[in-house]
């Protein structure tokens, strides 16, 4: 058996001659070491972030655009955590939590996210099909369908390369929402007022929804992805095992901080726009009450103009097909590394049935809650708060992994990151007890 101390040495090695080889220059070069970050980002304004950030406009006006502005290092700061886990452990974020809490513990985590992020997939398809209705006038319900058993099937039988490629591409339909509210054309003085001046609500109604906006900002499900794509990235590149996998050299933290930190402002300027595009509208014409997105984008038809509403309709199409691979993924990857199962998009599927089931299943599941009488709004706000009360005691966990020097292989986060996770956490914790307080 090869001694413990030859492997260290092996991969320090590793290490150091990667170091020592020159990084290839130009954007094409930069652009195709960007992903986990960029993807991750973009795939927190799904449609439920998009429902969400619909209802606070069209409720609250632009009272609330000061949180797209608050959220960013918030999210930054644990998206780059999360990574910095999964590139130095050589595992995710399950993987790193086994060796700090009890099997139970994370048994009933994973099944917690199982559950939210199944029901979220749901209502994503939901709102999917209900664009492609829009658009096509073919039926929803045969929409659903397509659009759920293509996404497995894509995810299943295409490789991690390709599959991180396509994601990378899609967050660039994620604009449509910013040429949606310059469209409409907003007063910036008052848009810059209540931008950089926060208001604090004092309704039960407003603190839900700021619970919402943090948990579908500060997602769950992304700090299982952003972890377990690190992984990906490192099995690519031919590094199967884990002790191939642990360390990384300060050019990766650097370009990983990087592409956390545009994945990351990108998701919160699209937040700030949709919050803004339906505030304009929807609340300027008092429509606060909102069913499916389908009565959102119409709703967008008299009031801004078709190209407003169709720009919203293909947002909520693009953004579903980024975001569903993401949701179900994570918590395929949680529930591989609670019961040791082999994972990966790359493992084919007879090598990893109890990942690709996990993840096929909550698709299925998805597809059905289409065909029972939820509120798709509904459903997508109430995963949101849902989220947004999970997340903090999450974020504590992470927080004890990140910080622990042994497992983090010397290479824990640093004070300030880990301050501002213990910051997130706390402001989550308020908000929650906020939206039970003022009920």
């Amino acid at each position: 058996m090869t001694d413990s101390s030859e492997v260290d040495a092996r991969e320090s090695q590793r290490r150091q001659a990667q170091r020592e080889e020159p990084r290839p220059p130009g954007i094409r070069a930069f652009w195709k070491s960007l992903g986990p970050g960029i993807v991750a980002g973009a795939a927190d304004d799904d449609p439920s972030g998009i429902a969400t950030y619909s209802i606070a406009g069209a409720q609250y006006g632009t009272s609330l655009l000061w949180m797209s502005l608050f959220t960013w290092p918030l999210m930054m700061a644990v998206q780059t955590m999360c990574a910095r886990i999964g590139m130095v452990t050589g595992r995710g974020i399950a993987g790193a939590l086994r060796h700090k809490f009890p099997r139970p513990v994370l048994v009933a985590a994973a099944c917690a996210l199982f559950i939210a992020n199944t029901i979220n997939v749901g209502a994503d398809l939901t709102g999917m099909a209900d664009a492609g209705e829009l658009l096509t006038g073919i039926s929803s319900h045969i929409w659903v369908i397509a659009l759920g058993l293509g996404i497995a099937i894509a995810t299943v039988r295409l490789r991690y390369q390709t599959i991180a490629n396509g994601l990378k591409w899609l967050a660039l339909v994620l604009l449509a929402y910013v040429v949606t509210a310059l469209y409409v054309g907003p007063k910036w003085s008052v848009v810059a007022h209540d931008t950089l001046i926060p208001s604090i609500p004092a309704s039960g109604g407003a603190w839900a929804t700021i619970v919402a906006i943090l948990g579908t900002t500060i997602s769950p499900y992304l700090f299982f992805w952003q972890a377990s794509q690190e992984v990906e990235v490192e099995k690519a590149l031919g590094r199967r095992r884990v002790a191939d996998r642990q360390g990384a050299d300060a050019h990766e933290i650097r370009l990983r901080k990087f592409d956390v930190g545009i994945g990351t402002f990108f998701s919160n300027v699209v937040m700030f726009f949709i919050i803004l595009t339906t505030a304009l509208t929807l609340h300027r014409a008092g429509l606060t009450h909102l069913e499916t997105s389908r009565q959102v984008s119409e709703a967008l038809t008299p009031l801004a103009g078709r190209f407003a509403s169709l720009l919203y309709t293909v947002g909520l199409l693009g953004t579903g097909a980024l975001a569903i691979p993401t949701l179900s993924g994570s918590a395929a990857y949680a529930f591989a590394e609670v019961f040791d199962w082999r994972q990966g998009i790359d493992e084919p599927y007879n090598r990893a049935p109890g990942f690709y089931a996990a993840f096929v299943i909550s698709v299925i599941i998805g597809i059905g809650l289409n065909f029972a009488s939820v509120n798709p709004v509904s459903a997508l706000y109430w995963t949101a708060v849902i989220n947004g009360l999970l997340a903090p005691f999450l974020l504590v966990g992470i927080l004890i992994a990140a910080s622990d020097s042994t497992l983090m292989q010397g290479q824990p986060s640093s004070m300030l990151g880990r301050g501002v996770v213990a910051a997130t956490a706390i402001v989550m914790f308020a908000a929650a007890i906020g939206m039970f307080v003022f009920h």
